[in-house]
């Protein structure tokens, strides 16, 4: 890990990367806990042309890049919601995910002033990391479309 992190908005040209990276570290460490049809709902999820489409929409995603390439990536939901959060294998437990949320954080807030919770459906792999960044389990693990997840908020 010799290349500086940085921050920023993905751009168009990040998808395919921001994508590559989600699903090395979702193949690692999450898809064991999904059924087939959990993991061909998440590739469908995460293919470069669905991210790209719902940050036209209500969404927003924050990469943090070494050089010109994704090391990690956040994506928000309605400025509530994690829908992705990933780091990198080699950079993870450098502090990059705990940056990721804050920034998005501050960037939520911008856009609604009187955001007060955050959300997250988080993977088992995900809770203790979850935890460490000040979210709470809100309800049992759920199973949607293949896909299991337990509810999370961060006040």
């Amino acid at each position: 890990m010799s290349d500086a992190v940085s921050y920023r908005v993905m751009e168009p040209d990040d998808a395919a990367g921001v994508s590559a990276l989600i699903l090395a570290s979702f193949n690692e460490f999450i898809r064991p806990e999904y059924t087939q049809l959990g993991v061909d709902e998440f590739r469908r999820y995460v293919e470069p042309v669905a991210i790209e489409r719902r940050t036209r929409a209500d969404h927003f995603v924050l990469v943090a890049v070494a050089g010109d390439v994704p090391v990690g990536m956040i994506e928000i939901r309605q400025n509530n919601h994690v829908a992705l959060l990933f780091v990198d294998r080699q950079y993870q437990h450098h502090g990059i995910g705990k940056a990721l949320l804050g920034k998005a954080l501050t960037e939520a807030r911008a856009q609604n002033a009187d955001l007060a919770r955050v959300t997250v459906n988080s993977s088992r792999h995900g809770v203790p990391v979850y935890q460490k960044l000040g979210f709470r389990q809100t309800g049992p693990e759920r199973e949607v479309k293949g896909i299991r997840f337990i509810p999370m908020a961060k006040q």
